[in-house]
C-alpha cells in the first residue's frame, strides 16, 4: 500500500504515503489515494488531516509520463476527472481542513498536490518546489495554471511556472507558495501541535470556516481546470514535447538518481 492511515484522534488523522522509488503520482498513486479520500470524507467526526511522505527525498516527485493515457478515466463526485482534479477539488471543499507537511521535492504535479491542501509547511533545509512542465514542452496541467497565481500573485506564478527553476523552502514561504519554513528539525513537531490545536475546536465552526472562505477566494471553475487538462494533455503529443520526454526518459528520469534529485537544473 502506498497510503498508511494514522488515526491520532476522532478529529485528527495523518496520512503518510510511500511509493518507491521516487513517490511518482502514479496511476496507483491515483487510485489508492481516490480510496482514502473516501475514508477521509466517510468520517464525519474529522476535523483536519496531514499528508507527508516517508521518502526523504521527495514528497511527490511529478507525474508518471511513460504511462500516462492508463490513468483512471471519467469523471468524480465533483465533475472533474477522477484521475486527480476531482480529489483536488474535494480536498479543496471538504469539512475539515487539510495540511501538506512536505519534506523533500514537490515538482510539477508534485507542486500542484501540495497547492490543493488548506495549508502547506514545508522543511527549511530539505523541500523544494518547482512548476518542471516547460522544461518538457508544456505547462502545469493539474491545476497549477489555477492555484498557484491565487497563492503567490500574477507575476510571481509566472515566475515559477516560466523559470522551471527550484525555489527553496524560505522562498517559497516569501512568494506565498506555502505558509511557512520551517527547520527540518522542528517540523513534525510544529505540525503536530498545529493540528492537535485544530483538533481541539469544535467541528462546525471549522468547516464553516472553510465554506465560507471558499466562497469568497473564488476557487478556480471546473470549465477553466478542464479546459487546461485538455490543452495540457494535447501539449505533450507535439514533436518538441515528445522529443524532450524521450531524451530525459534516456538521461534517467523517474529513477532515483542524480537526473530527478537536481530535475530543474536537468531540463
Amino acid at each position: 500500500m502506498i497510503f498508511t492511515t494514522h488515526k491520532i484522534t476522532n478529529g485528527y488523522w495523518k496520512i503518510s504515503f510511500n511509493n518507491p522509488p521516487i513517490n511518482m503520482f502514479d496511476t496507483e498513486f491515483s487510485k489508492q489515494l481516490m480510496t482514502v479520500m473516501d475514508e477521509l470524507e466517510s468520517n464525519e467526526n474529522l476535523k483536519v488531516v496531514v499528508f507527508e511522505s516517508e521518502n526523504p527525498d521527495f514528497f511527490v516527485a511529478h507525474v508518471e509520463l511513460l504511462n500516462v493515457g492508463d490513468f483512471p478515466k471519467g469523471t468524480g463526485k465533483t465533475g472533474l476527472s477522477i484521475a486527480w482534479p476531482d480529489i483536488a477539488r474535494r480536498l479543496e471543499l471538504a469539512p475539515f481542513v487539510t495540511i501538506a507537511s512536505i519534506r523533500g521535492r514537490a515538482r510539477g504535479l508534485g507542486s500542484e498536490f501540495a497547492q490543493a491542501f488548506d495549508i502547506r509547511f514545508a522543511s527549511r533545509e530539505n523541500a523544494f518546489l518547482a512548476q518542471v512542465e516547460i522544461g518538457i514542452g508544456s505547462f502545469p496541467g493539474g491545476g497549477g495554471l489555477e492555484r498557484l497565481h491565487l497563492l503567490t500573485g500574477r507575476s510571481r506564478a509566472l515566475e515559477i511556472i516560466l523559470s522551471g527553476n527550484d525555489y527553496d523552502a524560505d522562498t517559497a514561504a516569501f512568494y506565498g507558495w506555502i505558509n511557512r519554513s520551517i527547520p527540518d528539525a522542528e517540523l513534525d513537531e510544529y505540525v503536530e501541535k498545529f493540528a492537535k490545536r485544530i483538533d481541539s475546536f469544535d467541528k462546525k465552526p471549522i468547516a464553516a470556516i472553510k465554506q465560507i472562505m471558499n466562497q469568497r477566494a473564488k476557487l478556480p471553475s471546473n470549465e477553466e481546470i478542464l479546459d487546461t487538462q485538455v490543452k495540457f494533455f494535447a501539449s505533450l503529443e507535439e514533436p518538441e514535447a515528445r522529443g524532450r520526454i524521450k531524451s530525459l526518459f534516456e538521461k534517467g528520469l523517474q529513477q532515483n538518481g542524480d537526473l530527478e534529485l537536481n530535475l530543474a537544473d536537468n531540463i
